[in-house]
């Protein structure tokens, strides 16, 4: 079944679109960009959660959908402890609502500074949201655990990805492999479970 990303993040699509190609030619998924269906409509994302985020923007795309297809919308964020839990549903605006990827994550490097080794935990949140055929609809959460480095390691990923270091790992997730970073991220456990899902339902 076709999924229509809602999302204009090119790296969201690149993303998703690699996880549901690596599953073979037995997945059950095959993720389009919103590109191919006249683009994402423009969304204001005020919601307050990150369920309610994806909830809006799935529904924005819909209409533009071909019938018995699904649109699948992705809202995430870092939730630092130190920031209590920010910056959360605002990750994508940390530095303001032009900043780029970039900005943010040197506002976080910034602010994290002065907060000691042992307490710079913190986690990812993905929360994918699907609607399809007669308004069905179903949300799908993932975390990844981890720590903050104090300075940015490695070039792969985006977003705060140079800074976050995975749960019994030593490397941030710029450090690692598309293939690696997906089988343990936010995004890539919320996709598993959609995935699952899915082909459950038949």
């Amino acid at each position: 079944m076709r999924l229509y990303l809602a999302s204009a993040n090119p790296n969201k699509a690149a993303e998703l679109g690699a996880m549901a190609r690596a599953l073979g030619a037995g997945s059950p998924v095959d993720v389009r960009p919103a590109s191919e269906v006249g683009g994402m409509p423009a969304v204001v994302e005020d919601a307050g959660t990150f369920t309610g985020n994806a909830r809006k923007k799935a529904e924005a795309l819909l209409p533009r959908v071909p019938p018995g297809d699904w649109a699948l919308a992705d809202d995430s964020g870092i939730c630092v402890d130190a920031l209590g839990g920010g910056p959360g549903v605002e990750s994508a605006y940390y530095a303001g609502a032009s900043a780029d990827a970039g900005a943010n994550l040197r506002k976080l490097v910034r602010e994290m500074s002065p907060v000691p080794d042992g307490s710079r935990g913190a986690h990812y949140v993905c929360v994918l949201y699907l609607v399809g055929p007669g308004g069905e609809a179903r949300a799908f959460e993932g975390r990844c655990h981890g720590t903050l480095a104090r300075e940015p390691r490695g070039s792969g990923g985006f977003g705060y990805d140079p800074v976050f270091v995975p749960e019994g790992d030593s490397r941030t997730i710029a450090e690692m492999a598309p293939a690696e970073k997906d089988a343990l991220s936010h995004r890539g456990r919320a996709f598993a479970s959609c995935v699952g899902w899915l082909a459950a339902r038949g």
